[in-house]
């Protein structure tokens, strides 16, 4: 695992919303929740954590399929939502939640293995509205971008299902190290900074945690 910048510890890193008042709810936001089951372990393991007994988690999937499937799954009723929602496309339903509570932002983001399959759908373009849209949204952003190969073995699966190239595939000029393009528009555009990269998952990708300047 790579070092903090600052020091410090990993958990603390991730768990810690930026502020100490334990009377606010922290508003969490997982993009791409798939079936809700780490969306569910990150809301236990965090109120678990003391003085921190307050969380409200929003987890979205453009599956509607996977939303029902964590919704029927989901024990946690008061703690967790789960919402059919395409985030490249209307979030009114985020700013709505996030009024509800009355917060301009969630305190923490996450948006694990879900960049690839926005930029080969939605194009160069689509990739950087979407960590543009995330940056707006958040005070922390936990970002797993796939790899470039990944990249690959998808359009390699693709053809061999006999189907064309994803619409977008060739004519992208992002390419290469897709964790460094994340974070240099982030920081660039974005006015938020990378405070710990936590090395790569067990799929040879990267986990970096950014927040607010």
């Amino acid at each position: 695992m790579a070092a903090c910048p600052n020091g410090g510890d990993a958990n603390e890193d991730v768990c810690d919303p930026g502020y100490n008042d334990s009377r606010q709810t922290t508003l969490l936001l997982d993009v791409g929740c798939n079936s809700g089951e780490l969306s569910a372990a990150l809301y236990k393991h965090l109120v678990e954590t003391p003085s921190r007994t307050n969380v409200h988690l929003l987890g979205v999937d453009l599956d509607e399929t996977l939303i029902l499937r964590a919704r029927e799954n989901n024990t946690l009723q008061d703690g967790i939502t789960f919402a059919p929602l395409d985030i490249t496309g209307d979030c009114v339903p985020l700013r709505e939640h996030l009024a509800r509570h009355g917060c301009s932002v969630f305190h923490l983001t996450l948006c694990l293995a879900v960049t690839m399959w926005v930029h080969l759908n939605h194009g160069d373009a689509g990739l950087l509205q979407l960590l543009s849209r995330l940056a707006t949204f958040s005070r922390h952003l936990l970002l797993e971008a796939q790899p470039w190969k990944c990249y690959r073995s998808a359009a390699r699966r693709l053809r061999k299902l006999g189907r064309s190239d994803f619409d977008h595939f060739k004519n992208l000029n992002v390419r290469g190290d897709m964790s460094q393009h994340a974070r240099e528009h982030l920081e660039k555009h974005c006015d938020m900074e990378m405070v710990r990269s936590f090395g790569s998952t067990t799929w040879d990708r990267k986990l970096l945690l950014f927040k607010r300047k």
